[in-house]
């Protein structure tokens, strides 16, 4: 994963007024917090920031009075009609560091005719260093038939990546469709 570079300036004030000062002047009100330094309130620019953050665990060279800050992108608050974004939490890591993060899982391939893939959990979380944080995890499908499972333990992840959430979670089922069970019932209870 690959940082993404912004430019911010110090906030000095506070409250849903300024807030809302900044954000009709195109800019993000934003707090990097973590290792026990005090919270430092920013303002990102607007359209910048957005596309910074656009996927998950976005990673963020932020520049703030000639200092540059390496922040994980934590909460992304949103206005819930308009979809604007009023605030970002930010959490200040190092280079080598072990965070913890929710990384999307994502079904690719095509599994044997007629089976249906039932993605029972969307995310996993995992703990990997801070600047190496995989994108997504991928889980392959392809040929596989009805009944088969895939869990947790079974996903292949990057070198130096730990799995947190529980092994035996059940992420993908492959089931035969409802339509086709059926009818099979149906055709056995005929023949008797």
């Amino acid at each position: 994963m690959s940082d993404l570079n912004l430019t911010a300036e110090v906030r000095s004030e506070f409250g849903k007024g300024a807030a809302r000062r900044i954000r009709r002047a195109d800019q993000i009100p934003a707090v990097i917090y973590g290792h026990g330094a005090a919270p430092l309130h920013i303002v990102l620019p607007e359209r910048s920031t957005v596309r910074a953050i656009r996927g998950a665990n976005a990673l963020l060279t932020i520049t703030v009075d000639g200092k540059e800050h390496l922040a994980l992108v934590k909460d992304v608050q949103r206005d819930p009609v308009l979809q604007i974004v009023e605030h970002i939490d930010l959490l200040t890591v190092k280079k080598g560091e072990k965070v913890t993060v929710d990384v999307p899982v994502v079904i690719v391939g095509e599994p044997a005719p007629s089976v249906v893939v039932n993605q029972e959990e969307v995310v996993v979380s995992l703990s990997a260093d801070a600047t190496h944080l995989p994108v997504r995890v991928e889980v392959d499908v392809t040929g596989r038939t009805a009944g088969q499972h895939v869990h947790a333990a079974d996903l292949v992840l990057p070198a130096n990546v730990e799995m947190l959430t529980d092994p035996s979670l059940l992420i993908v089922h492959l089931a035969e469709p409802a339509v086709v069970a059926e009818a099979e019932e149906t055709e056995a209870a005929a023949a008797e």
